[in-house]
């Protein structure tokens, strides 16, 4: 599952979107993907099993993490419609998408729902993988979403998963050894992206052979 390499599918309605938003500076729209991210963060971090069933704080924070995702996607192409487009913007877009991946999976991972080490791990994977990218850019090669755990991928399961966690409460559904849906996502985030991490190290050194 890599939606990364789905971008150019999902272009158009996404130019649809970034017409509608037009008036709004780039950077603003940059700034409230973050701060989306954060509410996500906080609603992960208070939600409980014992709670979760009254309050709908997965529910929530699903919201705010599609939100993250959609004012990410336009805010460059806001700034291409508007003649905007800026190494200082490109910069900050890049700076607060990892502040925005730490507070949304930190926010998971400080919860009730993982022990603290798999959410390390999973931060840990999450961050060499969004560097190993960008690093590969930074060395003159094209910005790197090989691999099997981009971004958008991680956006997408921090969507879907909360809702199922929310499912498997509702009907009772137990995990063994006490692990819980959630806890399963950063298991993955944190095997898949450090995996991904690797592909994109071995690419960049491909690259350079071939150079």
């Amino acid at each position: 599952m890599v939606l990364d390499k789905k971008r150019e599918s999902v272009d158009p309605i996404l130019a649809l979107i970034a017409k509608r938003f037009s008036r709004v500076p780039p950077d603003v729209l940059t700034w409230s993907a973050l701060i989306c991210a954060g509410v996500a963060g906080i609603f992960f971090y208070f939600s409980s099993k014992e709670s979760e069933l009254q309050n709908y704080y997965l529910f929530a924070a699903a919201l705010f993490v599609f939100l993250n995702g959609l004012f990410d996607a336009i805010d460059g192409k806001v700034a291409k419609l508007t003649n905007k487009t800026s190494l200082r913007g490109d910069f900050l877009d890049h700076a607060l998408d990892r502040y925005a991946d730490v507070l949304m999976v930190g926010g998971l991972a400080l919860s009730a729902w993982s022990r603290p080490s798999i959410g390390l791990l999973a931060i840990i994977g999450m961050l060499l993988t969004s560097y190993m990218g960008t690093q590969a850019q930074a060395i003159g090669h094209k910005r790197d979403y090989s691999g099997l755990l981009g971004r958008a991928d991680r956006l997408a399961l921090l969507m879907i998963f909360p809702i199922v966690q929310h499912i498997t409460l509702w009907y009772s559904i137990q995990l063994p050894w006490g692990t819980t849906v959630l806890e399963l996502v950063l298991v993955y985030f944190a095997v898949v992206g450090n995996i991904t991490a690797v592909q994109r190290f071995i690419s960049t050194l491909r690259w350079f052979k071939k150079k």
